[in-house]
C-alpha cells in the first residue's frame, strides 16, 4: 500500500509500505476514508524536532476490516473515529477522565496511509451510527484530533455562559477552539488573527471580536476589550514563549489558561506566574473522552468543523499539502488515499 514518511526536514516521499496486519488481540485495522497533515507535524517538517524515516499522520477515519480476537466495541464493516492518542479505557487515569496520558497508551502514527493498524482499539476508537454522508466525513475526521484538542482548550480554560474567551493561536485547533467556545455559550470570543481568510472563518465559528495585535500590544488590546480586567477564560493554541505569555498576560486575576498548544522551549517566569493569579491547565487533549459528544453534533449537522479543511489533495500530493500548510497557504489539508 501507499504511506506518507518524511524522510528528514522538508522531505515528505509517498511510497510502498507494508501493510498493517494484527500483531495484538486489541489491534483493529482501518482501511481510511480520509486522513490529513497536523499543524504539529510541521515542527519534524521545519527541522525544529528530528526526524529519520518517519511514517506521518495521527488523524483517521475510515472502515474497519479486521479486528483482533479481544476487541469487542468495534466490528469489520463499522465506520469509526479514532483519537489520536491510543488508549485502553479502562486503566485509572482513562476511567478519571483523561485518556491521552493512558497508562498503557501511546500515540497514533502512520495514519497518512491506506490502511492503519490501531492498537487498543476499544478505548481508542468509536463507531459512528451508521455509514456517513460524504459532506460529514471532513467533520468527523476534524473530531480525530483538531476539533477534540480545540475543545479541551475551551473546556480547560472554563469557557461558558457570561463568559469572554479569547483565542492565542488562528490554525485550525485555534479556530476549533472557538466553536468549541459558542457551543458551551460563551458570551464573548476573541480571535488573535491576522489573517482575513482565517478571521472569516472565525466569526463563522463565533467570533465576535478580533484582534490582530500581538505580544504586548495584543494583551493590551485584550484589557481594552474587557474593561482593563483581561479575558476570563484564555485558550493558548500554539505552543511558544510568546503565545503562552500572551495567554496569561490576557488573562484576568482567577481566570482560567487552557494550554494545548504542543510545548515548544516554553518557560514560564516564576513572577509572571506568581502573581497573574490564573489557573493553568492542559496538554494533550483527552479526545477520546469528547468523541461520543463531537460525533453527535457532527452527525445531527449542529457543526461543521469540517470548514477548517481549505485544501483537499490526494495521498500521493502529500507533500504540497505539507508546502502549503507551512507556507499558510493552507489552514488545514485533508488527504484522500
Amino acid at each position: 500500500m501507499r504511506g506518507v514518511i518524511m524522510k528528514s526536514a522538508r522531505d515528505v516521499r509517498v511510497e510502498d509500505v507494508e501493510e498493517p496486519r494484527i500483531i495484538e488481540s486489541t489491534d483493529a485495522v482501518i482501511s481510511l476514508t480520509a486522513t490529513c497533515i497536523c499543524g504539529s507535524d510541521l515542527w519534524p517538517y521545519r527541522g525544529i524536532e528530528p526526524v529519520d524515516n518517519q511514517p506521518m499522520g495521527h488523524e483517521y477515519v475510515g472502515i474497519v476490516k479486521e479486528i483482533g480476537d479481544a476487541v469487542t466495541t468495534v466490528a469489520p464493516g463499522d465506520f469509526v473515529v479514532g483519537s489520536f492518542c491510543l488508549s485502553d479505557g479502562t486503566c485509572e487515569i482513562c476511567t478519571a477522565g483523561y485518556p491521552s496520558r493512558c497508562a498503557n497508551g501511546g500515540f497514533m502514527s502512520g495514519s497518512q496511509a491506506q490502511k492503519v493498524r490501531v492498537p487498543l482499539a476499544d478505548g481508542t476508537l468509536v463507531k459512528t451510527p451508521g455509514m456517513p454522508d460524504p459532506d460529514l466525513i471532513p467533520s468527523l475526521l476534524a473530531a480525530s484530533d483538531v476539533l477534540g484538542t480545540g475543545w479541551f482548550g475551551a473546556v480547560a480554560a472554563e469557557s461558558g455562559p457570561g463568559k469572554t474567551v479569547a483565542v492565542v493561536g488562528d490554525g485550525a485547533v485555534g479556530l476549533m477552539a472557538i466553536l468549541a467556545a459558542k457551543q458551551l455559550g460563551a458570551e464573548r470570543i476573541i480571535a488573535m488573527s491576522r489573517h482575513e481568510s482565517r478571521q472569516k472563518l472565525a466569526r463563522e465559528f463565533g467570533a465576535t471580536d478580533i484582534v490582530e495585535e500581538r505580544g504586548d500590544a495584543g494583551v493590551a488590546k485584550i484589557k481594552e476589550l474587557t474593561n482593563g480586567y483581561g479575558a476570563h477564560s484564555v485558550v493558548e493554541a500554539v505552543g511558544t514563549q510568546e503565545s503562552m505569555l500572551q495567554a496569561i498576560h490576557s488573562t484576568r486575576p482567577g481566570g482560567h489558561v487552557g494550554f494545548v498548544g504542543v510545548s515548544h522551549d516554553v518557560e514560564i517566569p516564576g513572577g509572571d506566574l506568581f502573581f497573574s493569579e490564573v489557573h493553568l491547565f492542559g496538554g494533550p487533549a483527552p479526545v477520546r473522552r469528547f468523541l461520543p459528544e463531537l460525533i453527535k453534533l457532527i452527525w445531527e449537522r449542529k457543526i461543521n468543523p469540517g470548514k477548517v479543511f481549505d485544501l483537499t489533495l490526494p495521498l500521493e500530493d502529500a507533500a504540497e499539502g505539507y508546502k502549503a500548510m507551512d507556507e499558510r497557504r493552507a489552514i488545514k489539508v485533508l488527504l484522500k488515499p
